[in-house]
Order: C-alpha cells, then structure tokens, then sequence
C-alpha cells in the first residue's frame, strides 16, 4: 500500500512541476488591418470639361455672308435669314440699309438696335454667322492645293500657303504675290517665302483681306 501512495504521489507531483515550468498559451484575434489611404492617391473629382464654342467675335463681316438675325419678343423679326450683298450692305426692317462688311458682329448688333430704336423700345438684336461665305482667300500657282479656302478669321500669306498644302518643289519662292482688288484698283504684295522662314523682313507677312488671292509662280 506504501508503495502505492508513493508511486501516486511521484507522478503527482511530476505533473504540478511541468504544468508550472510551461508557458501559458495566449490566443490573440486577429485584426483586419485598416484601409489606409494616401491623400495624394486618392481619387480625386473631375471638373467638368467646357465646350469650346466657334467664337465669331473677331470675325469681320464680308460679301456673302449669311447671317441669323433676331429681335427678341418681336413677332415677324425672329430668325430672318439675310445675305450680306457684293457692296457689303445689309437691309432690315425697321433699321433700312446697313454697312456690314467690315463690322464684327457685335458692333453691326449696336447698329441695328440704334436704328430701330426709334420705333421699338430698346429692342434686343441677336445675330448669328450661319455661313461665312464672302470672308475666302485664294492661293494660286505651285502649291500643292491650290484652290479657294473660306476662313473664320484673319490670316497672314504664311498661313494662307500652309492651307493650300504648302510650295512644291518647283516654286519660285522669292517672287510670291498677293493680288488685292479695291475698287477698281488691284494692289500687289510682294512675298518672300524664304526670308520669312528664316526670320527675316516680317512684315512682308500680311495679314490678308476677304477676296485676296496669293499667285506662287
């Protein structure tokens, strides 16, 4: 029996020393990390993209011109089509006969509200350029798309020739010529192609009118 209790008593206390020599068991929960986000990678919002809209406020009228012309709350003056005529003149009811050619747009709008002003209270005129027929120049000779080329703007003979494809390889570049007709007169614009690339005698580089036609011999 002694033996037996000492036997017990052995493995009794062999159990107590290595439960207590031994390391705790700790379990942790896991922890999502959290989404941490860079301010600069951040998406950030999109301005909205403005439209760019033909602006024709530069634009100087010129024969052939088709114009829309309103006078807002007026019934019978809403969206009149008018041609503007091979002496540049307009005519509108209420304001008679007008000069556009030349004018831009908004100063031809002052204009007709001036006029009209005597018989409507302060009318409000809205024009439209539906087509800019008259405001065309030419380029002529040996370029490699000779023809008419209407513009929406002013432009110089550097840029004129560069509408028409640019000078062949046989184009006497030295010797170019604008032909302006006024009245019953033609001007001549001498144009060197070479100086002009090169920088120099710039004001060889006209800015050209409706109806001028570059000659490349």
């Amino acid at each position: 029996m002694n033996h037996l209790i000492a036997t017990i008593l052995f493995f009794w206390i062999f159990a107590v020393s290595a439960y207590a020599d031994s390391e705790p068991l700790v379990v942790t929960k896991a922890v999502e990390p959290k989404n941490i986000v860079n301010p600069s990678s951040a998406p950030q919002p999109i301005s909205p993209v403005k439209e760019q809209l033909p602006d024709d406020s530069n634009y100087l009228l010129s024969p052939g011109d088709l114009l829309d012309i309103t006078v807002w709350k007026e019934e019978g003056l809403q969206q009149q089509q008018i041609l503007v005529a091979p002496d540049g003149n307009i005519t509108f009811p209420f304001a008679g006969t007008i000069m556009a050619a030349g004018k831009p747009i908004s100063l031809l709008q002052e204009t007709i509200a001036g006029k009209m002003s005597a018989y409507i209270a302060d009318p409000v005129i809205n024009i439209k350029l539906l087509q800019n027929n008259g405001n065309s120049i030419f380029v002529v000779g040996k370029v490699n798309k000779p023809g008419q080329f209407p513009v929406n703007r002013r432009i110089d003979i550097m840029q004129a020739i560069s509408l028409a494809g640019g000078l062949t390889v046989f184009a006497d570049d030295d010797s170019i010529k604008v032909l302006r007709r006024v009245g019953k007169e033609v001007k001549v614009f001498s144009f060197d192609y070479s100086d002009v690339v090169d920088g120099q005698h710039l004001e060889q580089n006209i800015i050209l009118e409706a109806g001028d036609t570059v000659t490349v011999p």
